[in-house]
């Protein structure tokens, strides 16, 4: 569909956080998107894109990956390409999940993290997860794509309880009280 309208095409989701201290488990943080079809913008996610995959059609990409957040930088980065996802994707929901393989972990136990939402040179969004400290996961931003077809950027930062696993089924469901 041709619109005069600017809409958001292109963004980059960048995630950093710093090493666990010596002799600890490692920090291993996780950027995840889900995309919902119009049918169901808030019913189970039709795929998600996350370190072990990506979209079917290449719109969404996970460019760097990290399992230490050992680097300089950014750590994982993913790349969303808004204005080339199907008419059939309603919404695109990204969080962030910490891996709980070795024992419960939230975000105030890992160091100096940070997540940047990007579109070009302009910062759409930028958080270090001490709103929702407590967490072991985060929904860290939606967009919504709207009648005309023009993908609109809703920055929320809510923080979810549980794995990797639990955190993707649930991270795109409507939240309390909407």
């Amino acid at each position: 569909m041709s619109t005069p309208n600017k809409d958001i095409e292109k963004v980059e989701i960048r995630l950093k956080w710093d090493p666990s201290s010596q002799g600890e488990p490692p920090n291993d943080l996780d950027i995840i998107a889900a995309t919902y079809s119009v049918e169901e913008p808030y019913g189970a996610p039709e795929y998600l894109v996350h370190f072990d995959s990506r979209a079917p059609d290449g719109t969404i990409t996970l460019n760097r990956d990290s399992r230490t957040g050992q680097g300089l930088g950014y750590d994982e980065v993913m790349t969303l390409e808004l204005d080339r996802l199907s008419d059939s994707y309603a919404r695109v929901v990204v969080g962030v999940a910490i891996q709980q393989r070795d024992g419960r972990k939230t975000f105030d136990a890992v160091e100096n993290t940070a997540v940047q939402i990007r579109e070009g040179y302009n910062s759409l969004s930028e958080d270090d997860f001490s709103t929702v400290g407590a967490a072991t996961a985060a929904v860290v931003a939606e967009f919504v794509r709207d009648v005309s077809g023009v993908w609109r950027f809703h920055d929320t930062v809510r923080g979810f309880e549980g794995d990797a696993d639990s955190f993707a089924a649930t991270m795109g469901s409507r939240p309390p009280g909407a």
